[in-house]
């Protein structure tokens, strides 16, 4: 019965693919020149919501409903610490002492006084968070963004942060450090779960104000993602093209 259902799940998601797939046949007659794939990455975008839809909102729906909110702000502490680990790296490889520090210090105290994290006693102690990974520290170093990506799955990104996390962000997450398969996965996936929960408003309010919503989130992503880059001040650019 178990494997019955699995093959259903697998072969709808196959379906929502080639659908999406389908889709990226149709062209964008002005395409943003940050976004030369639009048509793709639109298709993409669609195949991902409707898989948000179906599937990932309403898990992370019921898993909100029943899980008390302390243990969910454990939880977020707990995965908020193993990002601390990779941050120590990337702000070391970004010259950044005080950024470094305060990681050092933040995974020290929240892996022992926090009780492996999932009490977050350096907030506590105004020890600042800078998260960061591979795809910022390539930013910091002064490599483009490139042509902006949805990915299946995993939503907004660019060419670089898409590099970045293929070949050294993915390596450098603490999970990979688990043996157990099942261990691992079932950890990456309370992660998935957990942080989808955490955008349930949010996501009420893109679907309640965004005429376009592919447009929408494609804006925020950038913008957040140049700020980082250039700590907040990132120099003028030119307007995209209508």
């Amino acid at each position: 019965m178990r494997s019955l259902t699995f093959s259903k799940a697998f072969q709808r998601s196959a379906l929502l693919v080639a659908v999406s797939l389908l889709q990226a046949c149709a062209t964008v007659s002005s395409p943003d020149r940050r976004d030369p794939l639009e048509s793709m990455n639109r298709s993409i975008f669609t195949f991902n919501d409707t898989l948000d839809q179906v599937f990932m909102k309403p898990v992370a729906t019921v898993y909100r409903d029943l899980t008390p909110s302390w243990m969910r702000a454990g939880v977020t502490n707990f995965f908020n610490n193993l990002e601390d680990v990779w941050s120590i790296v990337n702000n070391a490889l970004q010259l950044r002492g005080k950024d470094t520090g305060d990681s050092i210090a933040r995974v020290m105290v929240n892996s022992t006084v926090g009780l492996m994290g999932f009490v977050d006693v350096a907030s506590d102690l105004n020890v600042e968070r800078h998260t960061s990974n591979f795809g910022l520290t390539l930013g910091r170093w002064g490599m483009p963004a490139g042509p902006y990506l949805v990915l299946p799955l995993l939503g907004s990104s660019t060419f670089r942060d898409t590099a970045a996390l293929s070949v050294v962000d993915w390596q450098g997450n603490p999970l990979n450090a688990v043996d157990d398969t099942a261990t691992r996965y079932g950890l990456l996936a309370t992660n998935v779960v957990n942080l989808r929960s955490t955008y349930l408003g949010a996501g009420a309010i893109v679907d309640g104000a965004a005429l376009d919503k592919y447009s929408f989130i494609r804006e925020a992503y950038l913008q957040r993602r140049r700020n980082q880059v250039f700590d907040g001040e990132p120099p003028e650019e030119e307007a995209p093209e209508p």
